[in-house]
Formats: C-alpha cells, structure tokens, sequence
C-alpha cells in the first residue's frame, strides 16, 4: 500500500494530461479487441505490494483459460483517466473510500465498482510478539527509554506519518516518544535487524503488507481510534466490462482474500527474484488450491 501521502484532489485534476502522455504506449483509448470473446484484456496496476501480488495472480489464472493478458504498472491516475477512456479494463487496487477518493469522485460515474475483495486495509503502530507487555499504544506510556523515544516511521510525506504524528499526542505519547521518518526500505530493514536479535522495536505499518507473514510483530490495539478506520479494496472495471467480461467478472465478484491469505501471497512474490512476479503467483496458487478454487473454480 502506501508509501505516499493521500491523494490530492490538484493530483486527480492533473490525471487525465498523465494520462494522456503515458497511456499512449499501451493504456488509453477502447481497444475493440478486448474482451471474453477475444480473449484479451487489459490490466492496470499501481507498484504497491498487494496490486503487484493479486495482478500477477490472475495474469496467471487468466492464461491458464486462454487469455492474453497485458498488465501495465502507472501511476494511479493515469490508470483511473486511462479506465474511463476504456484501457485498461481492469484495475484491482481501488482503496476506497478515503485515500482514492479524489479519483472516484471524477471518474466513478464512468466506471464499473466490481466489489469488495479486502476490507481491513488499516494504517497501524506494530511491535514484535515478543514484547508480551506491550498490545495496545497505551502501553507504549513510560517505555519510552526502553524504545530509545523513537517510533521507526517510513517517509516523512506519507499518510501513515501524518496519522501518526496525530495519534501520539492522542495517547499522551508526544513527550516521550518521537517518528522518525525515512524510507519503508529503512524501516523494514529495522524491524528485520529487531525482530533477528530479539530487541524491541516499534513501527509504523499497514495492512495489507508481506512483512505480517515475514516476522514475528503484532498490531498494537487502537482503543481511541487515533489511527482512522479500515478501508476497502476494490476490483474497478471500465464502463461495460461486466457485459464484455462475463467470465471474469464472474472470478472478481467471488474474489476474496484474508489478512492471511493476502500476506503470504505479498511475500512470496516480493521474495522472487525481479521479473519472476508471475512464477511466484504460480508457486502460491498451485500451494493455495482452495483459495483458487473458491472463486477460478
């Protein structure tokens, strides 16, 4: 998910000359030759771990039926303008109703909401599981010694780092512990070194995200609500996509993924070697039968 801040309705505005510029190479424009009886659709993604992981997953389950499949990585944007002008057909990754708001505003009338396959997309505080006194961010109160007074954060203009900022006076946390903000790369590179030599450590992090099925932590409760409630991830198709795709509208509209499910299929893509996303969708849908068969048959 999100290692940017919530989108801006200025951003939504300037959309459509992105893209403009960027679909031209290959998303933009209805392509007649789209669709379940040309066995070819069109699969925008933005590069956030779970959009990279579900896109894979059914570039794989797709062309075990037949389908060509391209998939595009953009900004997301771009893949909203491109989708309402008809390419891409198909957008998995819609966070709704609060960081793509914006987008859905402007376009939602010209789109196809497909529904609901993940509903706990959460901005958190975390620790290990082995700081057994520590579950909620109230226990967080007089251990800020012990913590070095410091939350590791991920960049400063994120939307976890605002929300972050704001629930640690929520918590009276303000004078003992401060964010420190950097990079995901670096935080996740902290919570490995912790979490290896058993130290404690405390993070921001975000559901739905690999690093849950990678390490030993735990999301610390939110009594207060401080960190803002749960949204929605949303499979968005182009206007008429259900009529020229009823076989994979079908797919979508069974799709569903637990925290779980949906961490362990993060995982062992981001562990693949770079260009081997879809082999690493094959290894986890061949391992899962259940899960595919629950709603690929």
């Amino acid at each position: 998910m999100m290692s940017h801040s919530r989108t801006r309705r200025l951003l939504a505005l300037l959309a459509a000359l992105a893209a403009t510029l960027s679909l031209a190479a290959g998303c933009g424009g209805r392509e007649a030759q789209t669709g379940q009886e040309a066995k070819q659709i069109n699969i925008g993604y933005i590069a956030w771990d779970e959009d990279i992981a579900v896109t894979y997953l059914y570039k794989e389950l797709l062309e075990r039926r037949g389908y060509t499949v391209n998939a595009t990585e953009l900004e997301a944007g771009p893949i909203y303008a491109g989708l309402a002008q008809g390419n891409p057909d198909l957008f998995l990754d819609g966070w709704l109703p609060s960081t793509h708001e914006d987008y859905w505003k402007q376009y939602g009338p010209q789109l196809e909401d497909l529904g609901v396959w993940y509903d706990q997309a959460t901005l958190n505080i975390a620790v290990p599981n082995y700081m057994t006194d520590v579950n909620s961010i109230a226990d967080l109160k007089g251990k800020g010694a012990e913590l070095g007074g410091t939350v590791t954060g991920i960049d400063p203009g994120a939307g976890l780092s605002r929300t972050t900022k704001e629930a640690l006076p929520a918590y009276g946390l303000q004078g003992e512990f401060t964010l420190q903000t950097s990079s995901t790369t670096a935080m996740l590179a902290a919570l490995q070194k912790a979490t290896d030599e058993r130290k404690p450590i405390v993070v921001t992090l975000w559901h739905p995200h690999w690093a849950y099925a990678r390490y030993p932590i735990k999301d610390l409760q939110d009594p207060l609500g401080a960190m803002g409630a749960a949204e929605q991830i949303h499979a968005i198709g182009r206007k008429g996509f259900s009529q020229d795709f009823p076989e994979v509208t079908d797919m979508v509209k069974k799709f569903r993924l637990t925290d779980q499910q949906l961490a362990s299929l993060e995982n062992e893509i981001n562990s693949a070697a770079k260009g081997q996303e879809q082999a690493a969708a094959k290894k986890w849908a061949d391992a899962n039968p259940d899960v595919i068969r629950s709603f690929a048959g």
